[in-house]
Parts: structure tokens; C-alpha cells; sequence
């Protein structure tokens, strides 16, 4: 395609080099011809002494000459009064003069003459004037420009493709070395980069792209292995005790009061597991963006409240203390979200409040900054270890203050996921041995 496309414009450009050399030609050599056939005329009928013999004699020797130039002139009676062509190699008859007086002026060619035929007016008389000749050296060089372009053109037509082919390979050199880089990156390999040596150009700044996806996709596969690994860890735990429970109870008859006990005790460890599978599932659910046909108007107060309500019918303990802004109305309140998920959010956050408090406590305070509802959930405590603070919503992660208490570590990843699925953002300062605060940030709707 290159090829064919330089290989016409050069075809096209030598045309126009040509037919434009050879009007350029033709116009010089028909404006020299005119002015010597017009001084020929001026002397033999403006000047008395100057007879056609005498023109003739001029004319012989003089060295201005055209090649092979031929003059005629005749008089309004289409009698010539003048004629250099003594071999009579120029035709022309009544009906060429007649056209020369009508259109003032005529061009053609004769052979391998090209005559010029104009009307020439003195006071007394109106004379038409025929002059011709040879254009032997314009000829010739147009003939070798011709030759020239001719010459140029089927070098070019061998020249181009494999000067193409050359350069081609040499731009795309880079995307074939992409190529044989990428068929080494797998699953197993995902460790490995694009390297290319210009980084500025077109190529470079799509390597950067590349690599920045595989580094997204090496923290997926990196993610997703270290998930599956934990999740294993937390659902084989409680599946032993059950298993170890039954294993002993049944090594030998025991009282019903036992088989009770024993029963309870991994009816905890059922309940422990499907809280599990719950929050995996809904781990789950949050990795992906819920539709938007799916969000809807949610009260964010109500969505508190009945988090409240049902925490605290399960843990009759619990203290929790919400705070509305007096600034806040009904607009503030409200956001575009995913009902379910929400209540969970919250529900996980008041629950950790509570748990990790010395004395099973929260505080939550609503308010408005800037358009977003904003809600802070503080309590008095432990607190969190502060190289710990960036590492907390992570999948599976526990404090290491927190080993002796019950947990999963899925409760502050779940919120975070939720959060970042309704634009949100979340926050947590925290103090040893005092206060710990998450505050959440989502967009009114």
C-alpha cells in the first residue's frame, strides 16, 4: 500500500513536470517565432528601402535565426508579398488566411513544422503574416526529460517497495520483539514486564499501559490465590473441632447431658461457618459493580436504625448512641445505594464498635460536608496497632491485639468493598489504649 501509493504520487508529479515543461515550450518557442516574424514584417513594409530581396538577404545571414525557419507574409488580396520558403514545405491556403483574419491569430503544426499565424495591421494595410520552424532544441529537451522521468519512475517502481519493505520492518521490529516478549507471559510468569527501548513514542506508552495491566492482573491472581488460601484456612478450622468433637463423643457411650453439650457445641461451630460462607459470599457480591437498575433511594438514618434494632436483639449488651446533625434534612440523608449491602455496612461497623470497646459501646454521629453524608462510628478501646492501620481492610487480616477475641477478618473488608461500590470513601484514626474512629463518606444522591 505504501508502496502503490508513493509509486502514483510520483507518477502523478512527474506527469504534471512534463505536460507543464511542454506548454511552457510550446508558448517560448511560438513568442521567439512571433517576434521574429514580426520584425521581418515591420522592415519590409515599414521601412521604404527594404524590398523582399533585401529581406531576404537580411534574413539569410541573420543569426537569430530559428531552425529551418520559414516566413510568409501577404497582403489583404491573399497575394504574398514575402516568402523565405523557397522549398515550398509550408501549405497554406486561402482558407488558413481567411481564419487568421477572423480569430486575429492561429497555432498548428505542419508536419515537423509548428507555425504561427497572426494578423499584422499598418495604417494603410492589413497584412497576415505565417511564420514556422523547427523547434530542434526544445524538442530535444523535452525528450530528455522524458527519458529522465521515465528513468526516475522505474527506479522508483523498484526502489520504493524494497526501500518500504525495509522500513516497515524496521518500524514494526519493535511490535514483533512485544510479540515473542508477551508469548512468555502466562500465569506461571505473570511476574514478568514489556521492555521496549523508547518509552516516549506510541509503542512505548502502550508497553506502559500493558505492564500496569498485568500489574493489576498479577494482584488479582496474587489476591485471589492468598483468598482462596485464607478462606480454606477459616472453613477447615471449625469443620476439625466439629469433626474432633463428634470423633471423641463417639469413642465411647456417654450421658445425655454430654450429647447436649456436645451438640450445642457444634451447633456454634455450624453457626460460626455459615456466618462465614454468609460474609464470603457477600465478598463475593461486592468484587463486581452492582447494576445501576439495582441502587436506589436509601435513607441513610432509617438504614442506621434498623442495624441498631437488630444488633441489639442479638446482643442485648450492646450500647449504641446515634447522633443526627441539626443541619441535616431529608436531601442530606438520602443516597443512591444498594439496600441490603448498606445495612450490612453498618451493621459490621457498630458490631466491631461494640466488641472491640471496654464497655460495648459506639458512638455515631451524621452530619453534611460538601454534598455527602458523612458518619462516624467512635469508641473507647483497645485500639488498633498503628502499622497496622493500612492493612486492616484487607481480606482475612486480624489485629494482633485481637487473637483472643472471635472473628473471621472479613468484617472492615466487606465495608470497604461496599463503600467503594457506592463512590464512597472510608477512614479510620486510631489510638492505643483510647479512641478509634471510622468515618465514612457517600454522595447524597
Amino acid at each position: 500500500m505504501f508502496s502503490a501509493v508513493v509509486i502514483m504520487l510520483f507518477t502523478a508529479v512527474s506527469l504534471s513536470i512534463y505536460f507543464f515543461s511542454a506548454d511552457y515550450r510550446e508558448d517560448d518557442f511560438y513568442k521567439r517565432l512571433k517576434n521574429k516574424a514580426l520584425n521581418a514584417a515591420q522592415l519590409l513594409i515599414e521601412v521604404e528601402e527594404v524590398d523582399a530581396n533585401l529581406l531576404m538577404k537580411i534574413e539569410r545571414d541573420n543569426p537569430s535565426n530559428l531552425p529551418n525557419e520559414r516566413i510568409i507574409i501577404y497582403d489583404y488580396k491573399n497575394e504574398e508579398l514575402y516568402s523565405s520558403d523557397a522549398e515550398n514545405e509550408i501549405k497554406i491556403d486561402s482558407a488558413t488566411l481567411d481564419e487568421i483574419r477572423l480569430r486575429k491569430e492561429i497555432r498548428f503544426k505542419s508536419g515537423e513544422y509548428e507555425v504561427l499565424g497572426f494578423l499584422f495591421t499598418e495604417r494603410y494595410d492589413r497584412i497576415t503574416v505565417v511564420a514556422a520552424a523547427k523547434d530542434i532544441y526544445g524538442i530535444s529537451k523535452m525528450k530528455n526529460l522524458r527519458n529522465i522521468l521515465l528513468l526516475i519512475f522505474f527506479m522508483s517502481v523498484i526502489i520504493v517497495p524494497i526501500s518500504g519493505w525495509i522500513y516497515s520492518g524496521r518500524a514494526l521490529s519493535p511490535i514483533f520483539n512485544l510479540v515473542r516478549q508477551t508469548e512468555s507471559i502466562s500465569a506461571a510468569h505473570l511476574n514478568l514486564r514489556l521492555v521496549t527501548n523508547n518509552k516516549t513514542d506510541e509503542i512505548g506508552k502502550l508497553v506502559q499501559t500493558f505492564n500496569l495491566m498485568l500489574d493489576r492482573l498479577e494482584n488479582a491472581f496474587l489476591a485471589q490465590k492468598y483468598f482462596i488460601a485464607n478462606a480454606s484456612h477459616e472453613l477447615r478450622t471449625p469443620l476439625t473441632s466439629i469433626t474432633g468433637e463428634i470423633e471423641v463423643t463417639l469413642i465411647r457411650p456417654r450421658a445425655v447431658e454430654e450429647y447436649q453439650d456436645v451438640l450445642r457445641s457444634v451447633l456454634e461451630e455450624i453457626a460460626s461457618l455459615s456466618q462465614l460462607s454468609n460474609q464470603l459470599l457477600l465478598l463475593a457480591q461486592t468484587s463486581a459493580e452492582p447494576k445501576k437498575q439495582e441502587l436506589a433511594l436509601q435513607r441513610v438514618d432509617e438504614l442506621l436504625w434498623q442495624a441498631k434494632e437488630e444488633l441489639v436483639k442479638s446482643h442485648p449488651d450492646y450500647n449504641i448512641d446515634i447522633d443526627l446533625d441539626v443541619h441535616l434534612d431529608d436531601r442530606s440523608l438520602t443516597v443512591l445505594g444498594d439496600e441490603q449491602l448498606l445495612k450490612i455496612a453498618f451493621s459490621n461497623l457498630l458490631d466491631n464498635g461494640c466488641k472491640y470497646s471496654d464497655n460495648n459501646s459506639v458512638f455515631v454521629r451524621l452530619k453534611s460536608i460538601q454534598r455527602a453524608i458523612t458518619i462516624e462510628f467512635q469508641n473507647e478501646g483497645m485500639g488498633i496497632v498503628p502499622q497496622e492501620l493500612n492493612t486492616i481492610f484487607q481480606p482475612f487480616f486480624r489485629g494482633s491485639n485481637t487473637r483472643n477475641l472471635k472473628g473471621h477478618g472479613i468484617g472492615l473488608s466487606l465495608v470497604h468493598r461496599i463503600i467503594r461500590l457506592h463512590e464512597g470513601s472510608i477512614e479510620v484514626t486510631s489510638k492505643m489504649g483510647g479512641k478509634t474512629m471510622f468515618t465514612i463518606s457517600i454522595p447524597e444522591a
